[in-house]
């Protein structure tokens, strides 16, 4: 929950062939390909040179009421939410509200290790504060509304997962207190200084806190496709991931933020190389982001069933982003092709063709199967007469065919083709190759 952590497959940058208007073209049909397979409904947006390029959006914003989405459609953007957080702590630094090095036991002595953690190390995920997202009985109140101190209660029972400082780990509850420290430090709302801070300054009118998903007012809702229909996604409480995950936007709002951010609107040139200022690949609120020889800013999120990105690469001047609101596939695909179409590199658009094999012809496949690289075993198996994948201490997924020795997971993209003969298969995942063989 708000939390997606990714690093864009490396790519060549030869042969740039196409021009860069019909590789756009052939981007907006990719989504269009996209939405007619069930695989992707959302918004996605493209800014060159600091000005936006190229904007589509498949699907519907409520299902139930066939109503589509247009460019103006709301949609969760979860972790996102952080930079702007961390830009609102930049801001106070700046106005002398609070400094990096201030305690957390200024605010909340309760919290184990409190006076050891200061705001940077919240900022930059390093307190070893324990993630409230990652436990089991999260998913018994996340539906219902919260208060600070409901939150902080959750937040202070949980012993440290190690010593402030001393490494990062991804956790929520560090921007939960982030948002609620703003709200002491300015006695305002969090939702009031995004709006007097952020989004006034930058005139961002489609980015906000977010509540109850309304759909009248062009919000989306979230959705999951299963047994060949649309499930609505439950909806979490927006008083739970104040800073973490409660702010509502859309793809052109999210890149005319990050250029604004970059372009020395929202804070000071200082203050944003602090912000860069990147250790385990985490920086405050930013994620570092390679792609080929380049590395970007910026942050991915998920909420719900929803997930969003948005980067930045100061070097190439292209910043894109965008926001799904049911996705089966591995959404980084869908960042490698958008930057890949706005440096004008041409592309191939999959096949979502699948063929049906006969259970016996699958029997074949069947095995426990180890790899000398891997330290997990696979093993592949038959359910309802589908091939299935499971490896050591994780979920099973379904293999869908593409051919008689190919199969795909589109979810993660994962792709595995089987060598029978050989009592083998190669599974490729983001560009990396491994071979494993049946025991």
């Amino acid at each position: 929950m708000f939390k997606k952590l990714l690093f864009l497959s490396a790519i060549s940058f030869s042969n740039i062939a196409f021009s860069q208007q019909s590789v756009k073209e052939k981007l907006g049909n990719y989504f269009d390909s996209l939405f007619v397979h069930h695989k992707v409904m959302g918004s996605f947006a493209i800014a060159e040179d600091n000005r936006p390029t190229f904007i589509k959006v498949v699907g519907f914003s409520d299902v139930e009421k066939k109503q589509k989405a247009n460019v103006e459609t709301q949609y969760r953007i979860g972790s996102i939410s952080k930079m702007f957080t961390a830009v609102l702590m930049m801001k106070a630094v700046e106005e002398k509200k609070i400094s990096l090095d201030k305690k957390l036991s200024d605010f909340y002595p309760e919290i184990p290790n409190a006076d050891k953690i200061t705001i940077e190390n919240l900022l930059q995920h390093r307190t070893g504060i324990h993630n409230l997202t990652n436990e089991a009985e999260y998913w018994q109140y996340n539906t219902k509304p919260q208060t600070e101190s409901s939150l902080v209660n959750i937040i202070k029972k949980y012993k440290s997962d190690f010593e402030p400082g001393s490494k990062y780990e991804y956790s929520n509850s560090n921007y939960i207190l982030l948002g609620f420290i703003l709200e002491k430090i300015y006695k305002k709302t969090y939702a009031e200084l995004i709006k007097s801070k952020i989004t006034k300054p930058l005139k961002l009118t489609l980015t906000e806190v977010g509540g109850k998903i309304d759909t009248s007012k062009n919000q989306a809702k979230s959705y999951e496709f299963t047994n060949g229909k649309y499930e609505l996604s439950s909806e979490t409480d927006m008083t739970i991931p104040i800073g973490a995950g409660n702010i509502i936007s859309t793809p052109r709002d999210l890149l005319n933020f990050i250029l604004g951010l970059e372009q020395g609107k929202l804070v000071k040139k200082e203050s944003l190389e602090k912000m860069k200022h990147f250790i385990d690949d985490y920086g405050y609120g930013l994620l570092k982001v390679p792609f080929d020889k380049h590395w970007g800013f910026g942050h991915t999120g998920g909420i719900d069933k929803f997930s969003s990105a948005l980067f930045y690469f100061p070097d190439l001047k292209v910043a894109v982003a965008f926001s799904t609101n049911q996705s089966d596939m591995d959404t980084n695909e869908i960042s490698i092709k958008m930057i890949e179409t706005a440096i004008g590199k041409d592309f191939e658009i999959p096949s979502f063709k699948t063929m049906e094999i006969p259970e016996n012809e699958l029997q074949k496949y069947a095995g426990t199967y180890s790899s000398p690289d891997i330290p997990l075993k696979i093993n592949i198996f038959i359910k309802d007469k589908k091939l299935m994948a499971q490896a050591t201490g994780q979920g099973a997924f379904p293999l869908e065919a593409t051919s008689n020795t190919r199969f795909k997971f589109d979810t993660a993209g994962i792709v595995v083709e089987f060598f029978p003969a050989k009592n083998q298969f190669i599974i490729m995942q983001g560009g990396t190759k491994n071979t494993f063989a049946k025991e």
